[in-house]
């Protein structure tokens, strides 16, 4: 009897299903280690108290060392408790929202951000890794590429909002995130490179916001270093409006 078995079974046969076990076992535990942040989902205004958490189920609280120093314990609880101007359009699960006040600020829709540290990214050698090159003195334009500082930027509507000058260089990355813009009010605001175009050797162009809206980007607390947090605000706040710019971008195109 057992002879005639092992007939049947090989060692290629043996690997195969062992193999098949773990890699269902991994998928499983990758997807219980993804809902270390974002979960529990809560539910919407019309089933206040009830939570979505799926299978599997949370995984068990884990500290992780941060590599600068500090400790994080995920998952920990600690929910979004902002209160979001935003209003449901109808009674039921799936009703769209639409916001109730100055949604590029508020941050809701395309305008979103989360509520990351509010402390600069670090390189290995624990600098801030973003930085003008006013400080970053060792980093300078490649000569074969345009250099926009002193060059105008326009918005949407290509009215001028002042003038690039300064650039902040990622020094772990070696590329430049964004240009620094001195307003015609004189206040210095940054624009996210890849939210620019520079137009020839002329202007830059941001299609997303008018050129009067430059004004309300988000300020930094230090001027020579920005913050997760602030990273968000800023990409979120050109993100935004090319639904929120103008009343119209917020119509159905037909």
């Amino acid at each position: 009897m057992g002879l005639e078995f092992t007939q049947y079974i090989d060692l290629a046969q043996v690997v195969l299903y062992l193999f098949w076990a773990f890699f269902a076992g991994l998928i499983l535990y990758l997807h219980q280690e993804s809902k270390r942040e974002g979960y529990p989902l809560v539910a919407e205004e019309n089933r206040p108290g009830v939570s979505i958490v799926g299978f599997p189920g949370m995984p068990a609280p884990k500290t992780f060392r941060l590599f600068h120093g500090g400790e994080v314990t995920v998952p920990n609880g600690r929910g979004d408790a902002r209160d979001l101007k935003l209003a449901q359009t109808a009674p039921w699960t799936g009703a769209p929202y639409v916001p109730t006040g100055n949604p590029m600020v508020d941050g809701v829709g395309p305008a979103s951000w989360a509520e990351r540290d509010d402390h600069p990214d670090l390189t290995v050698e624990g600098e801030p890794k973003i930085v003008p090159l006013r400080v970053a003195t060792e980093f300078h334009v490649e000569p074969r590429d345009p250099d926009p500082r002193g060059f105008p930027v326009v918005g949407a509507d290509d009215v001028q909002a002042g003038v690039i000058s300064d650039l902040w260089v990622d020094k772990a990355e070696f590329l430049f995130r964004y240009y620094e813009i001195k307003l015609n009010d004189g206040r210095n605001v940054l624009l996210p490179v890849t939210m620019a175009r520079i137009e020839g050797k002329k202007r830059v162009k941001v299609r997303s916001i008018l050129g009067s809206q430059f004004t309300g980007v988000p300020a930094l607390k230090n001027p020579d270093q920005i913050t997760f947090l602030e990273e968000d605000k800023v990409s979120g706040y050109y993100g935004g409006g090319y639904l929120y710019a103008t009343p119209e971008r917020q119509e159905p195109i037909v």
